[in-house]
């Protein structure tokens, strides 16, 4: 979707449609008695422009339009522009994220509805027009998103352009024009990430990924890539990622990703997971959970995304990204429950239940980035379904070994509008992944607190010096239909703005 910029212009009638915003606010009315607390709801046309007297009046008068966020109305003037009125609610609470979601949720009516929609950016305003044109276009790109690969009849969708409109005058149009490419390529970015969580796992196997991924990369300036197979992976002790592979017909492939920038002053390590597809192994899945699967890898795209869009947009800050790929699949050479493998680290593990082989993946691919000393460490895994029992489908889990780094990503999140809990890990979570016949176990031994233990089983594989965090993205990744700039079906890209926003402000 193509987004203009058009400074000092208020000139309403030469465009096809334009969406204000209209807002409320809550006036007390003088009276005596009982009455005299009574508050009535008026509308604030917040920048509206003067000479239109005449539409003030429309939306005033309109019986079903309140101003509330989701409400809308429309007009057209004599010229025949379609003037739509945008309900955002009380002016006093208005947030970044009541702003991206109307947005989105506006774009998404119109278009099938004009070739042109423009956006009156005065009236829209939240905190300085920078802000404002940055999750304005975010909430386009994004609520712009489809995955249509394999659908023999594309939509057809009849909206080609939107137009940013402000009265402001061009001093900073060269400094708008950098921050709208720079949230372009993290739109991009996502929508990237999404189409991979989509694919279909007889398309998307481990050594497609592996390949997709290593192309994109090739063409990001002053990004190296090397991957690793099988046989590396066997070079470098890999045991734990080796297994969850072993009943494959694909190879393992670890993707190691590094931007190092001249004068990088800090060092940052993404890690992903990054399961093709999760049949549970011996331990097989009923139907009711297998199905979906494919989005076992969405931890691997989260991180790529986040990733790819700081690199392309040279922030100072050397970055590491390791993917751990594979699928976890059934056939006589699978790992069974029981087993006992031995880490990179040199720890051995029980292999008490094969579906809880991310964390075996992400182990041995947390000990090899651990090498490279980083100055933190930040996983992102669909690791566990206790994850969405705890914190619903809406709220990322967070755990960590630094409460400095998990601040911050907490911070980061809520900068982003994006939702993040931080869950403990305790000694007992440590105590109860031991094993008495091996180094550790990879499930507790009772089925509660899942999500914390499984965190407590990452600790094991990271060293004690090095920040780490670990996000659970298993609730997030798929289907968040509640928000308009997200698909209804498939995957989210939440998080990768959390992501960027923390390697930005560390």
């Amino acid at each position: 979707m193509n987004i203009k910029l058009s400074f000092n212009d208020k000139n309403f009638a030469t465009r096809e449609a334009v969406v204000v915003g209209v807002y409320t606010k809550n006036v007390e009315l003088k009276g005596k008695g009982k009455d005299k607390s009574k508050k009535k709801t008026e509308l604030v046309f917040h920048h509206w422009p003067k000479d239109m007297t005449e539409a003030f009046h429309k939306v005033k008068t309109s019986k079903n339009f309140k101003g509330g966020q989701g409400d809308s109305c429309e007009f057209n003037l004599p010229s025949g522009a379609t003037i739509v009125a945008l309900g955002l609610g009380d002016k006093e609470k208005f947030t970044t994220e009541i702003l991206r979601r109307e947005t989105a949720s506006i774009f998404k009516q119109f278009k099938k509805r004009c070739e042109e929609l423009a956006f009156d950016l005065d009236t829209l305003l939240i905190h300085n027009m920078e802000q404002t044109i940055s999750i304005c276009a975010e909430a386009i790109w994004l609520a712009d998103y489809s995955f249509e690969t394999h659908v023999s009849k594309k939509a057809e969708n009849t909206l080609k352009s939107t137009v940013f409109m402000s009265s402001q005058t061009k001093a900073k149009e060269k400094k708008i024009e950098l921050l709208l490419k720079n949230t372009q390529v993290l739109c991009e970015s996502i929508n990237l990430a999404r189409d991979w969580v989509n694919e279909p796992p007889n398309i998307l196997n481990s050594e497609e990924y592996a390949k997709r991924i290593e192309q994109d990369a090739k063409n990001i300036p002053g990004v190296k890539v090397k991957v690793l197979g099988k046989e590396e992976l066997k070079k470098e002790n890999m045991g734990m990622f080796l297994a969850v592979n072993a009943g494959s017909a694909y190879k393992p492939q670890l993707v190691h990703l590094t931007y190092s920038p001249k004068k990088a002053t800090k060092h940052v390590a993404f890690v992903g997971k990054g399961l093709t597809f999760d049949t549970g192994g011996y331990c097989l899945k009923p139907s009711t959970s297998i199905a979906n699967m494919k989005f076992d890898m969405a931890g691997s795209a989260t991180v790529y995304a986040a990733f790819r869009t700081l690199a392309l947009a040279r922030v100072p800050v050397k970055i590491t990204c390791v993917l751990g790929i594979t699928d976890n699949a059934i056939n006589a050479m699978a790992i069974k429950p029981d087993s006992i493998v031995t880490a990179r680290n040199g720890k051995t593990v029980e292999i008490l239940n094969t579906d809880a082989e991310g964390r075996l993946v992400l182990g041995d691919c947390l000990d090899y980035v651990c090498d490279l000393e980083p100055d933190a460490i930040i996983d992102a895994a669909t690791l566990t379904g206790a994850c969405l029992v705890a914190l619903g489908s809406e709220i990322c889990g967070l755990m960590g070994n630094n409460q400095k780094l998990m601040d911050k990503l907490l911070s980061s999140a809520k900068a982003c509008d994006e939702y993040m809990w931080q869950l403990p890990i305790i000694p007992e979570f440590h105590k109860d992944m031991k094993s008495p016949i091996a180094d550790l176990k990879n499930i507790g031994s009772k089925g509660y607190g899942g999500t914390s233990k499984a965190a407590a089983f990452l600790e094991a594989f990271v060293k004690k010096n090095i920040p780490w965090a670990h996000l659970d993205i298993a609730g997030v990744a798929d289907n968040q239909s509640h928000l308009p700039y997200t698909p209804k079906h498939g995957a989210s890209g939440l998080i990768v703005r959390t992501l960027v926003n923390y390697v930005e402000n560390v």
